[in-house]
């Protein structure tokens, strides 16, 4: 995956686009939050999803061994095609990103449209929550 482009769409190879996030670098802005968080799924990269995720999130107050195989299980099972911006609006503490993910789930179509929030704490960007769009 390391020589492949990276899975957020940016046309760049995984290695030099969302990995630096999913080591340790930290997300300017919730916009490159979401593709790293969008790419870290794709890259099966479980423990990046909870350190990015709000202390708020209900996730979060699940056992994190559970937790975290409830994402390792749902990216093995899941093909990530594409991710698709829709919308991106910027704030100092709070931000939203409305997104549609191509997906397939046991080979099936499980794409969905979520508009995220953002909240910014101790000068980092978090995922918040999430409404799934019809």
């Amino acid at each position: 995956m390391v020589n492949l482009p990276c899975p957020c769409g940016s046309h760049i190879k995984y290695k030099k686009c969302c990995r630096p996030f999913h080591e340790g670098k930290i997300a300017k802005d919730a916009l490159t939050l979401m593709k790293s968080r969008y790419s870290a799924y794709a890259a099966h990269r479980g423990k990046y999803i909870m350190s990015t995720t709000h202390k708020d999130h209900d996730d979060c107050k699940k056992d994190p061994k559970i937790w975290f195989a409830e994402i390792e299980d749902f990216c093995a099972h899941t093909q990530f095609q594409k991710l698709q911006i829709l919308e991106f609006i910027d704030g100092p503490t709070e931000a939203f990103v409305t997104f549609r993910a191509f997906l397939l789930g046991n080979g099936k179509d499980i794409s969905f449209t979520e508009k995220s929030r953002f909240v910014k704490e101790n000068n980092r960007w978090y995922y918040h929550s999430g409404t799934i769009l019809s």
